[in-house]
């Protein structure tokens, strides 16, 4: 049995997740953005990178991890 993420693993699985996703969505909606002051410009990229950080990538990440420890050896150490 593979234990749940320790809280610096979750830490980086989150940071892995999160960066690329607001880079992706700063680039593709940039021009669109930069119209916007900071409040409604942060609301808007929170309510489109939450739900893909969180039913996309994390879902995948744990995976991924749960993958590499099977085939490592190490079952659930932090």
């Amino acid at each position: 049995m593979i234990r749940p993420p320790g809280k610096h693993q979750l830490a980086l699985m989150i940071w892995i997740a999160v960066f690329p996703t607001l880079t992706v969505l700063n680039l593709a909606l940039g021009g669109w953005l930069r119209t916007m002051s900071a409040v409604p410009r942060t609301f808007v990229l929170a309510t489109i990178s939450v739900p893909i950080v969180i039913y996309g990538l994390m879902p995948q990440l744990h995976r991924l991890r749960a993958w590499l420890l099977a085939h490592s050896g190490r079952h659930g150490t932090t």
